[in-house]
């Protein structure tokens, strides 16, 4: 699939594990600069985020899940370079300790 000739959502998915050194309070304050950017990125339409709350211990010890969504892959290439993105990122990404980033297409299941 070439970059930018798909069309439909894309969800941009984020696991983090923070480093524990990062305060509580600071967590806090990063997932509402994160969640903010939906008002500053126009491509970026959605932002849900949640800590894992898995029974099965197959985390890898990633903590936290972030998901946003994008009405397309240009949308998506649109964010990641955006200012306010890469700003952000370079805010966050160092209270990481590790992190992992997939984008994917939903696709339906034909029963």
């Amino acid at each position: 699939m070439e970059e930018g000739k798909a069309k439909g959502v894309v969800k941009h998915i984020l696991l983090a594990k923070f480093k524990d050194e990062t305060p509580s309070e600071k967590i806090q304050q990063l997932i509402k600069g994160y969640a903010s950017l939906v008002s500053l990125i126009e491509p970026m339409k959605a932002f849900h985020w949640g800590r894992d709350v898995s029974i099965e211990n197959l985390h890898q010890g990633f903590t936290h899940v972030f998901e946003s969504t994008f009405e397309s892959l240009e949308g998506r290439s649109e964010y990641v370079s955006h200012p306010a993105h890469i700003e952000f990122a370079n805010t966050f990404i160092p209270h990481c300790e590790k992190y992992l980033i997939v984008d994917y297409m939903p696709e339906p299941v034909q029963l």
